[in-house]
């Protein structure tokens, strides 16, 4: 019951602090990355912003620059000078050492005919009439025109930007194809990461670059690149952020409206590389937060057993303390009823001494000392005194028992201590056929202690002796003096099978016992030990397995 007892509060104690340890420990972890992966997302999704509204400041800067050369070149020449091939030409090569953007240039009347023209596709495009065309209708309509991606008559894609001059009553058309590499090259720096993209698209959502995994140039794009539904590009502007679900997959996506052309530019990021950051700090967060807890659990474990092991100490030294005061309680009743039978014992004891004396008295008249029975009469009186003597030093000594309980300080002959507790044990000895030997120092010099406390002691001892040896063995008592210490040693040495070294430094313990189950309480020692510190001594111990035990104990020598 007590091991189930002491079993079920570990547990206790062990969930308590897991619970109490571990609960703060992954709330706090969870906070902590909650507002670590908003912030993150949160700066990712605006660095892909800032992204999106370079690469659409890039764009517009291209186009406006390029709108801007078209017009001032159309703005400062004549229609009879740039109809002149010769001269047009020389123009293009100007503006094309400035920038490499155009393919050709061409000049094109209010009719839709091509005046002149300076370009790779001379052959294809010379003499060519626009005036179907949309993007002719467009431009004299508006004055200026930057068209889609078309393949047109050249069958190859491309855009252009258109400018209308009004020269006098007539109007020409100062037209330039631009080259979509550029384009491409700008949008294609916004490409982020194995799995990023980035494209233009225009408001009908036709792609006008060629996008990495989404489609093909003069294409629609899918709508389930978008999420749900396809976006409706007619009435956007500025530049929208988001992370979504993109072909059941997670995208961080960006929309950027163009100004100067109403195209649209969108990239695509893959969040498994953008946060990948953030994955590394929730995959470390993690085992960071798994390591600290088996730290938890393993100290959890360790304390709660150094725990119980001080819990369970403090009951055995309680339990100790408490069968130490019973057996003294007993001891000390036992003392009284001792010097009680000894004093009833003592009044018959003198009376047969006395009559055993006149007895002897008796005999020594003439008229018994010629008696043929003389001497049989002698023999039995001289017995009769021997065994009063003897019943009188049992008395003496249960008398003394009787008082060993009480505090006493008293010059204490250390041999005639031990002679006096081999009488107790002598039968007991001499029946299990084992020979107590004594060699006892001469002119010991006595020691101030209490001599009822130290004779329990040796008994102790003695009786632990004959127990070890069971029988036929020898138990070897000697004492000496250490001028050196001014100590009197006592040695207490027994044949018996000795005490393992690993049992020596718990033989002195509480209710620790080498006997079987039921033959020893294992307190015998625990007291004596408590005893000769009391006094002012100590006691030690030595055992080899197979040899035997000695038990030294020393005393102090005080003036």
């Amino acid at each position: 019951m007590e091991r189930a007892y002491y079993r079920k509060l570990r547990w206790e104690i062990i969930t308590t602090i897991i619970i109490f340890s571990v609960l703060p420990l992954m709330v706090l972890g969870a906070v902590i990355y909650h507002q670590f992966s908003a912030s993150y997302t949160a700066k990712t999704l605006e660095s892909l912003r800032t992204l999106a509204e370079n690469r659409r400041a890039s764009l517009d800067l291209f186009l406006e620059e390029r709108v801007a050369q078209l017009t001032t070149l159309a703005g400062t020449h004549s229609l009879k000078s740039l109809r002149d091939e010769e001269y047009l030409h020389k123009v293009f090569n100007i503006i094309q050492s400035r920038s490499r953007a155009y393919i050709d240039l061409g000049v094109i009347d209010d009719h839709g005919d091509h005046l002149a023209y300076v370009g790779p596709y001379h052959s294809i495009l010379k003499g060519v009439n626009y005036k179907d065309e949309e993007w002719f209708s467009a431009v004299m309509a508006s004055g200026l025109y930057v068209s889609d991606v078309f393949t047109g008559f050249r069958k190859v894609p491309h855009f252009i930007i258109a400018v209308m001059v009004r020269e006098r009553n007539q109007n020409w058309i100062l037209r330039a194809t631009i080259d979509s590499e550029i384009v491409e090259n700008i949008v294609q720096a916004a490409m982020i990461g194995k799995n990023g993209d980035a494209f233009l698209v225009n408001r009908d959502n036709i792609l006008q670059t060629s996008p990495r995994f989404h489609g093909k140039l003069l294409e629609p794009v899918s709508c389930a690149l978008y999420g749900e539904s396809c976006p409706n590009f007619g009435s956007a502007t500025g530049t929208i952020v988001e992370e979504k679900s993109i072909g059941g997959m997670e995208r961080l996506y960006g929309v950027s409206v163009l100004q100067n052309k109403r195209w649209v530019l969108v990239i695509i990021e893959d969040p498994a590389e953008q946060l990948s950051p953030l994955f590394r700090a929730r995959y470390l967060g993690a085992l960071i937060g798994l390591a600290g807890i088996l730290v938890i659990i393993i100290g959890a474990f360790f304390t709660s057993r150094s725990m119980m092991k001080e819990l369970e100490e403090m009951e055995r030294k309680k339990a100790a303390s408490e069968d130490m005061a019973v057996q003294s309680s007993k001891m000390a009743a036992l003392g009284k009823m001792a010097a009680g039978i000894a004093h009833e014992i003592n009044n018959p004891l003198a009376v047969i001494g006395e009559k055993a004396g006149w007895m002897k008295d008796l005999l020594k008249k003439e008229d018994l000392a010629h008696s043929p029975n003389f001497q049989e009469f002698a023999d039995s009186v001289a017995k009769i005194e021997h065994h009063v003597a003897r019943a009188k030093k049992i008395t003496h000594r249960l008398l003394s028992f009787g008082r060993r309980m009480e505090p006493v300080t008293e010059r204490v002959d250390i041999n005639q201590t031990l002679e006096d507790t081999i009488e107790y044990l002598v039968n007991e000895a001499r029946y299990r056929n084992i020979e107590i030997q004594t060699e006892l120092a001469a002119g010991l010099p006595t020691v101030i202690s209490d001599s009822s406390q130290l004779q329990q002691v040796f008994l102790n001892i003695i009786n632990n002796g004959i127990d070890a040896i069971g029988k036929n063995g020898v138990i070897q008592i000697k004492t000496h003096f250490l001028a050196r210490t001014n100590q009197v040693a006592i040695e207490i040495s027994d044949n018996g099978p000795g005490i393992p070294k690993h049992m020596l430094d718990k033989i002195f313990d509480p209710f620790f016992t080498t006997k079987e189950v039921g033959k020893g309480t294992g307190l015998g020692l625990s007291i004596s030990y408590s005893i000769i510190e009391k006094l002012g001594g100590r006691m030690m111990v030595a055992s080899e397995p197979g040899k035997g035990t000695t038990f030294t104990i020393y005393l102090p020598v005080q003036e």
